[in-house]
């Protein structure tokens, strides 16, 4: 079973990504849906394992790239913050696109507000704000996704 951690819009409030990784480790990747505000270097370097990291639209001065794909346990990742989507009105623009890119886990960020579902054969995560959530309640939230050795899928949003 490998486990990994994704988060988003962090917006330089960094104590709940440590908070988080202390809770969740070990894990075998972290995935970062954008917003950092200058913090992807210290979380590359307190993670232990490989990061997956996009710029959002606040990381102006961030050389990370804008989206990403990538294989990992036989599914296809598309990873991306979002606003260029249209995330906080609907998921189809981004879900399209993941699908043309043969994505079937689709990961986002933007909205701070959490998202975890399967469309027919393809996942939509978002793990919501670790700093600035939106969704009711507005608890701090993240991501767990876990995946066994036959591709299964396994999902929970969590709050802090």
């Amino acid at each position: 079973m490998h486990k990994y951690l994704v988060v988003s819009d962090t917006h330089g409030r960094d104590q709940n990504f440590y908070d988080v990784l202390d809770i969740e480790e070990p894990v075998d990747g972290i995935i970062h849906c954008g917003d950092f505000e200058g913090s992807e270097g210290k979380f590359a370097l307190a993670a232990n394992c490989p990061v997956y990291f996009v710029a959002g639209n606040n990381d102006f001065f961030s050389d990370l790239n804008r989206e990403l794909e990538f294989e990992l346990d036989g599914h296809t990742f598309f990873v991306t913050h979002g606003h260029h989507y249209y995330v906080s009105m609907d998921y189809e623009s981004i879900r399209s696109e993941g699908i043309a890119r043969g994505a079937d886990i689709i990961i986002f960020g933007h909205s701070h507000k959490p998202v975890a579902k399967k469309i027919d054969d393809v996942y939509l995560f978002n793990p919501g704000s670790l700093s600035y959530p939106r969704q009711e309640g507005r608890r701090p939230s993240y991501l767990v996704l876990l995946i066994d050795d036959e591709g299964q899928v396994e999902y929970e949003i969590k709050y802090l």
